[in-house]
């Protein structure tokens, strides 16, 4: 039985584990905490719709149900040279066959970064988020500021969906309580039309929300620094904040931008269509790279998202069975390449969807909020075997 090592506990791990398991491969998951955590319902953490426990699935109870050798450590240096992994507590690992990278990415740090928490950052900043809005909805009124960045290196890796969640969650947490009227929301962005690779009709529609909710924008400017109680634009402008939320765009995971790896400008992995790394001579090396840790190349508007981290995974097991079972039958991710959300607003969503041909945004009022609850209770129990996959997702 081939033995596969993959680095990695989130979307894009978990799911090469379970689908090279039931492969028949020897598997071991290498992941610095002992959950996987699905972000895209930790929205609701911040609001007290959902508590933390809930957005966690234990690893070892993912280990159990699959079949699965899990390690928990964390990866301080990678060789492609050597063929080997080094752990901080656990040693040297170098007797596999192949290797699954899905590290995830590191965060850009702007100036005073530490001044503002991130729904996309550790985990448990979702709590510290709730935390503070509790503070201030406690003091009865306050200047609630979100938003997100860019990396000018790679235009992939920006995340600003759950920045727009957050924020429309908390208008309606605070419309709710009635006091809705003492605070004032803004969301801000560096580039001129934040979400505008979701589409012309998303965009448009987001601004009509905005509207709608009485929410600030402040966009168009870059960021120079974060400070306690405000937000500094390259023109020395400042945004007055009680409490800033921003999500910062990815940058290469240290670990890879220290290592022999072959990486873009940004330290993404660079893999071929079928997330496998290369050799100097352009033979395939025993090597993938998945999810947010690979370059993901094609389409001006690509974004790093959990179904194409987990396509990247179904498809990086079956190749690696086609190599082993003398096929070659690969399957690439770049066919795949969409942007897929449900958008959650609090007391709806709005179901956002773009490809190379088309790019909507359809309004779901109340059922679509149901519709996400019932993702995340679909995406613990699938990933446990509970309940079947459903084909496509």
């Amino acid at each position: 039985m081939k033995k596969v090592l993959i680095l990695g506990g989130g979307f894009a791990g978990v799911d090469a584990a379970i689908h090279l398991r039931k492969l028949n491969y020897d598997v071991t998951l290498v992941s610095n905490r002992d959950y996987f955590y699905i972000y895209p319902t930790s929205i609701w953490i911040p609001t007290h719709e959902s508590e933390f426990q809930n957005v966690c699935v234990d690893l070892r109870e993912l280990q159990n149900a699959h079949g699965f050798t899990l390690v928990i450590d964390d990866v301080t240096q990678i060789s492609k040279k050597e063929n080997s992994v080094t752990l901080k507590n656990s040693g040297t690992l170098d007797d596999y066959d192949y290797l699954v990278i899905a590290m995830g990415a590191a965060k850009m740090k702007a100036p005073g970064i530490e001044n503002t928490l991130s729904i996309c950052g550790a985990p448990e900043q979702s709590l510290q988020i709730r935390d503070a809005l509790d503070a201030l909805v406690k003091k009865g009124s306050g200047k609630i500021c979100m938003g997100f960045g860019g990396n000018p290196k790679d235009s992939s890796a920006v995340r600003g969906g759950p920045g727009f969640e957050l924020l429309f969650n908390v208008h309606n947490m605070l419309k709710a309580k009635g006091i809705r009227d003492n605070f004032e929301l803004t969301f801000f962005a560096p580039m001129a039309e934040p979400g505008k690779r979701m589409g012309p009709q998303a965009l448009k529609m987001m601004d009509v929300m905005f509207k709608k909710l009485g929410i600030q924008k402040h966009f168009g400017k870059k960021i120079k620094q974060f400070e306690k109680e405000a937000i500094v634009f390259e023109d020395d402008s400042r945004l007055v904040s009680d409490f800033t939320m921003f999500i910062p765009a990815g940058d290469g995971h240290a670990v890879i931008k220290n290592s022999d790896l072959p990486t873009n400008e940004a330290g993404f992995v660079k893999t071929d269509d079928y997330s496998c790394v290369l050799n100097e001579d352009g033979s395939l090396s025993n090597i993938y790279a998945i999810g947010d840790v690979a370059a993901l190349e094609g389409y001006d508007w690509r974004a790093k998202q959990g179904h194409i981290a987990e396509v990247m995974a179904k498809n990086t097991a079956h190749n690696i069975d086609q190599r082993d079972n003398g096929g070659s039958d690969f399957k690439g991710y770049h066919e795949h390449l969409n942007i897929l959300c449900v958008m959650d607003t609090g007391d709806g969503a709005a179901f956002v969807y773009r490809d190379e041909k088309r790019a909507f945004m359809l309004p779901m009022p109340v059922i679509g909020h149901w519709l996400k609850k019932a993702w995340g209770v679909y995406c613990r129990n699938s990933k446990l075997g509970k309940i079947p996959r459903i084909p496509g997702m």
